[in-house]
């Protein structure tokens, strides 16, 4: 659908916005990469780096048309990777405890655990210039398996954390926050951004300056639920919408009772299908909105970068990624 309307989000409005979902988006490597819950590129290989749930991380080529795709089983990690961040060495950063794959394909486990408590859920990642490993572990209560259980609880079991690659040692940065999901170094390295799905927000903890160690807010008030964020260049942060605010997740978020049911439910039956309207939420530098793709079938997108003239999408529940036409 293409519409141009004006939205009012919690830091202001955003006028004249481009909700875009191009008619003709593409499926790329259908069935070859089953839950691509995160993406890393490598533009000089042009290859995008994703983990799937055989826990293999794969490569998948970029080209010019979709039938010429072509996708390698690289490196299995023996978990679950999830959040991925490409060093400049060409190391990859995955979080599942907390890995490295070198350039030579070797797994390494570079920390699991933190203050006698094991790494439950570690979802997303990134590298700060000088080499620390910045990373969130979003519930320390519910397995991967379970995780949507923690989403309907609404309650804060997530810690934000970093690794320090010279003392090995991990720093609880921040602790009981509302499933912490991506991660993302700022573009001039004075702080981090990590999203708390459940609250609707992205936050910023300072890493430089004299805000050092102290939280902000970077933006509140989406249009959803956050996953993983990727800085693309030209002064833009790319947020992965997994759902909008439907009046399901209302119910949900409103009435304790409501939650139970619901937990029962997912427990015993199978899992509730309460989300709508996933894609990529664009912000600037000051993380105020500037486009909003979306899709009014689609949901559970987990991760949006830019290639050239496309965005390309993962998620946690499809067998394929999604390609996105801007031009």
């Amino acid at each position: 659908m293409i519409a141009t309307v004006a939205i009012l989000y919690g830091l202001g409005p955003l006028k004249a916005v481009q909700l875009r979902w191009p008619v003709k988006s593409e499926i790329v490597a259908q069935g070859e990469v089953v839950g691509p819950e995160d993406l890393a590129y490598d533009k000089r290989r042009r290859v995008i780096y994703t983990g799937c749930e055989d826990g293999w991380i794969k490569r998948v080529t970029v080209a010019d048309s979709v039938a010429d795709t072509v996708v390698e089983n690289w490196v299995n990690t023996g978990g679950r990777p999830l959040g991925l961040a490409l060093e400049k060495s060409g190391e990859l950063m995955v979080a599942d405890a907390v890995k490295v794959v070198t350039r030579k394909k070797k797994v390494e486990v570079l920390a699991d655990e933190v203050e006698g408590l094991k790494f439950n859920l570690t979802d997303g990642v990134d590298v700060a210039e000088d080499g620390t490993i910045y990373f969130t572990d979003a519930t320390y209560k519910y397995s991967l398996e379970d995780y949507y259980n923690d989403i309907i609880e609404g309650r804060p079991h997530g810690r934000f954390m970093n690794y320090n690659p010279e003392t090995k040692n991990v720093t609880v940065l921040a602790r009981n926050l509302y499933f912490p999901n991506g991660v993302v170094v700022s573009s001039d390295q004075h702080f981090v951004i990590y999203c708390e799905t459940i609250k609707k927000r992205c936050r910023k903890y300072y890493i430089k300056g004299p805000k050092k160690g102290r939280i902000g807010e970077f933006c509140r008030d989406l249009p959803g639920m956050p996953d993983n964020i990727h800085y693309v260049g030209q002064g833009q942060y790319y947020i992965a919408m997994a759902t909008s605010l439907t009046p399901q997740w209302d119910l949900l978020r409103r009435y304790p009772f409501i939650r139970k049911v619901a937990a029962m439910v997912t427990k015993h039956v199978g899992r509730l299908h309460v989300e709508d309207n996933g894609g990529v939420l664009v912000v600037n530098l000051e993380g105020k909105p500037t486009a909003h793709y979306y899709d009014t079938e689609l949901s559970l997108i987990s991760s949006g970068i830019k290639i050239e003239n496309y965005i390309y999408c993962g998620s946690l529940m499809y067998p394929y990624l999604i390609r996105l036409d801007l031009k």
